[in-house]
């Protein structure tokens, strides 16, 4: 399928797991390539659960990077076919298109391998994309890029 836009903004990215809202979020202690990027349940605190979504290079058709909204250094690389959120150059971030499947978007990596919510807690991992609801993912437009979350 054809590549779908999205609008650059501040998202909560839910994951298509069974059981309560799981939301793509940065774990607090970094190992090995950075912070472990997990699903977990919602967090009153939005620091690990906001990522600003935007265009990698300001052109149409652009694929997207992904970074904290509250860290802008902080963005996801993809080491081991896993995802993780380091304070890297942003010219070393993960670049990702949307496509649009039942229920959701499908996140895939430059490489066309799709992000893969195992269950809630497990790091996600990138796969050969199939048609399976832990790769289906829910972007909820929480706010512009420019406004505070205050």
């Amino acid at each position: 399928m054809p590549p779908v836009p999205v609008k650059p903004g501040i998202y909560k990215i839910h994951a298509h797991i069974i059981g309560p809202s799981s939301l793509v979020t940065a774990t607090e202690h970094a190992v090995k390539y950075g912070a472990p990027v997990i699903t977990d349940r919602m967090n009153p605190l939005p620091i690990e659960q906001e990522w600003i979504i935007a265009p990698a290079e300001p052109m149409p058709g652009s694929p997207y990077v992904i970074h904290l909204a509250m860290h802008e250094a902080a963005g996801l690389v993809i080491q081991e076919d896993k995802l993780w959120v380091n304070s890297v150059p942003r010219a070393e971030w993960a670049k990702f298109t949307f496509e649009a499947v039942l229920g959701g978007v499908k996140i895939l990596s430059d490489k066309g391998l799709a992000l893969r919510a195992g269950h809630r807690g497990a790091q996600l991992e990138l796969v050969p994309p199939k048609p399976d609801f832990q790769e289906t993912w829910t972007l909820e437009f929480v706010r512009p890029i420019d406004e505070s979350g205050e």
